[in-house]
């Protein structure tokens, strides 16, 4: 059997075969497109051209908080590790994430907390303008939203993905309500990596 080793090649022919396959992506935002298309690949899902909730500006948020680099904060580390390294420091982008920090660790363990909504909570200040992403924990996203509301964080954009079946389509609600710019993908599904992917989908067009 003869495959494709080449990984741009496989890239390349993956986002050939999601176009064919789905005519209407066309019709779409170019910027918007890429974001979908890439989440696509990710997941090996055609029907996620469905699902992603683009807010209006939340693209053009993104963009400029990258062209300034102004940092990233992620949830969980896994989230953090699938972005693209290079394309950050071309712009001097930090990604940041507090989930293993010994005073997060700490305090989730004596409030009962999860780590990940302790760590969003402390790390919020460094995303200041930036992009605050959360890829696992619907706590970290409630948190988000909460200082959001109350005035304790100021991102400029908001990647919400959070899967599950526990707070994940609750948090994201609550997420498209907040009135901040947002990304996020609706319901149960979701993860790390598609939050990785709508970051990374910016970067490259940045």
């Amino acid at each position: 059997m003869n495959f494709i080793v080449d990984p741009r090649e496989i890239e390349k022919k993956s986002m050939s075969i999601i176009e064919e396959s789905l005519p209407r992506l066309k019709a779409m935002d170019f910027r918007e497109r890429e974001i979908v298309k890439r989440v696509i690949h990710t997941t090996g899902d055609l029907g996620c051209i469905d699902l992603v909730n683009i807010s209006p500006g939340a693209v053009e948020a993104g963009l400029e908080a990258i062209r300034k680099g102004r940092a990233i904060l992620t949830d969980v580390n896994m989230l953090k590790t699938g972005l693209i390294a290079d394309r950050m420091s071309n712009f001097g982008v930090s990604a940041h994430c507090l989930i293993s920090h010994p005073e997060v660790i700490a305090e989730a363990g004596s409030t009962g907390q999860t780590r990940a909504m302790v760590a969003v909570r402390k790390g919020a200040a460094l995303a200041e303008g930036g992009i605050i992403a959360v890829g696992n924990a619907p706590t970290a996203l409630f948190e988000i939203c909460r200082m959001i509301r109350e005035g304790e964080a100021g991102p400029a954009l908001v990647v919400g993905t959070p899967v599950g079946f526990v707070g994940a389509a609750e948090s994201k609600e609550m997420l498209m309500e907040a009135g901040i710019c947002h990304i996020t993908m609706p319901g149960t599904r979701g993860g790390s990596t598609v939050a990785a992917a709508i970051i990374n989908a910016l970067l490259i067009q940045a």
